[in-house]
């Protein structure tokens, strides 16, 4: 069974940094995968940050795109956001997630995710 955990989130000021981690148990690299962040904001609908994986490009939400970075560490089953210049409007909880299909689906809509991690909050202040 595949599990998730986020940490490294927490409070900073506008402009700091920081970078978010996503522990993978259960799951094999050698298959095919599609690992995301995705964020929900409070009053707001989930949604994508970026994505890495063999059946999905490396791509960015256009609000981050420039200033998020994600990466992946297979030899640690650790995924990474590293977040740069963070806004206020950053401020959201934060998840990874997985699937193994996306059946044509754009890799940073949350349908076609099939596991997910309970979250870790990140609030930016001005």
């Amino acid at each position: 069974q595949v599990q998730l955990v986020e940490s490294g989130g927490g409070s900073v000021q506008s402009g700091g940094s920081l970078r978010l981690s996503c522990a993978v148990s259960g799951f094999s690299y050698t298959e095919y995968y599609c690992l995301a962040w995705f964020r929900q904001g409070p009053g707001k609908a989930r949604e994508g940050v970026a994505s890495i994986g063999t059946i999905c490009s490396t791509s960015y939400a256009s609000a981050v795109s420039g200033r998020f970075t994600i990466s992946q560490d297979i030899a640690k089953n650790t995924l990474y956001l590293q977040m740069n210049f963070l806004k206020p409007e950053d401020t959201a909880m934060y998840y990874c997630a997985g699937t193994r299909a996306l059946d044509g689906y754009w890799p940073l809509s949350p349908s076609k995710y099939t596991t997910w991690g309970q979250g870790t909050q990140v609030t930016v202040s001005s």
